[in-house]
């Protein structure tokens, strides 16, 4: 029972992280000339992993109902390590370190707790 609630919550948190992490890297590589000043204010609170309440309010304008949810998740996720490159100034290392140490953690740690319950079992 242990082992099967660890694998979801693994695998439904990594989920979360990886779509969150792609609609940013989507943002990204689109034409900047072809948004709207709310959809560029979104993507401002879009590429910070911990974005301020002015920050998700444009965050909020700009995406769907859908999107916002999974970045208000992610966001829920990644905040513990969204400090460690807080002071960086690329978009993708404020974005992309606190991802990979979420999959890290997430998806490799409670995979790894799920088979250890497993063995116990």
């Amino acid at each position: 029972m242990l082992e099967r609630l660890l694998r979801t919550v693994s695998i439904v948190a990594s989920a979360i992280v990886l779509l969150s992490f792609a609609f940013f890297a989507i943002d990204e590589t689109r034409d900047a000339s072809q948004k709207s000043a709310a959809a560029i204010a979104g993507l401002e609170a879009t590429r910070q992993s911990d974005p301020s309440g002015r920050q998700e309010r444009a965050r909020e304008r700009a995406h769907s109902r859908a999107r916002e949810a999974i970045d208000d998740a992610d966001d829920v996720l990644v905040a513990p390590f969204a400090s460690i490159v807080s002071g960086s100034d690329s978009s993708w290392a404020r974005r992309g370190v606190p991802t990979l140490i979420a999959l890290v953690l997430y998806g490799f740690g409670l995979s790894f707790l799920a088979r250890f319950a497993k063995g116990r079992a």
